[in-house]
């Protein structure tokens, strides 16, 4: 049964999954609309058993078993919800394991913890195609003149979704609470290494974008591994070997 973490001034409440283990523990940052029991999330939880490892993972508001509803998140939501799970469970520099999503918030959280919590502040981040800007980058540069014009009237586009019958909702709200954490305008500190996994047949994450990810982490250790033949997800066996063998580097 997963624990809970109260959050923000509505107190949502956000379920959390822990495993105690010595040495950095890993924190799991998951993507959009995914949940903290998905595939590479498990597979991590079972190399941590295995390895006596300390596993942290959560489910933002509107995910998976947390409370909330997904159509009032937003980056400043998750981001919030995830430096409470941070704060409550993690006793010393994590390690960072950052999906889509996940590695934005992973990279906006270690820039908070930097400068608020340095004790806390990540000892390396594994990204799996990071979504970086993608509020801005990936969802509204994107959008057509006509639909971005019925988002502004109408609040929400209903996207249809690879990965689920019920289209994602996106908000104008997320778009522009987006803009707020916007990162590749400038050089990113993340105060760790950084290694990057990124499926070149990925049609949510262009791997150009993880590119100039790299281009922005001046200063810091930066590895990227392009994976020729995968895709967004990255959950295919040989895909979990490599993510495993990534962050086993790193911890």
């Amino acid at each position: 049964m997963p624990q809970s973490v109260t959050v923000g001034q509505d107190a949502r409440s956000i379920a959390v999954l822990t495993r105690e283990g010595k040495g950095p523990p890993v924190v799991w940052l998951g993507g959009f609309k995914s949940d903290m029991r998905a595939t590479k999330a498990t597979a991590l939880d079972e190399w941590a058993e295995q390895n006596g490892r300390g596993f942290v993972r959560f489910d933002y508001s509107g995910h998976g078993e947390s409370g909330g509803a997904f159509e009032e998140g937003t980056i400043s939501r998750w981001l919030e919800d995830a430096l409470a799970v941070i704060e409550h469970h993690v006793r010393e520099r994590p390690i960072f394991v950052g999906s889509s999503m996940g590695g934005w918030i992973s990279l906006l959280a270690a820039r908070y913890l930097m400068d608020r919590r340095p004790n806390l502040a990540p000892a390396g981040m594994v990204l799996i195609a990071p979504a970086v800007d993608m509020t801005e980058r990936l969802m509204w540069g994107r959008f057509p003149e006509d639909l971005r014009r019925s988002v502004q009237e109408t609040g929400v586009y209903h996207r249809p979704s690879a990965y689920s019958d019920d289209p994602y909702p996106i908000t104008l709200n997320l778009i522009e609470d987006g803009r707020r954490h916007l990162l590749l305008d400038r050089p990113i500190q993340t105060g760790c290494p950084v290694h990057i996994l990124q499926g070149m047949e990925d049609p949510d994450v262009p791997w150009s974008h993880a590119l100039e990810l790299v281009e922005h982490l001046p200063g810091d250790s930066v590895s990227l591994t392009l994976i020729k033949d995968g895709d967004h997800r990255l959950s295919r066996p040989e895909d979990i070997e490599q993510l495993i063998a990534a962050v086993a580097a790193i911890a």
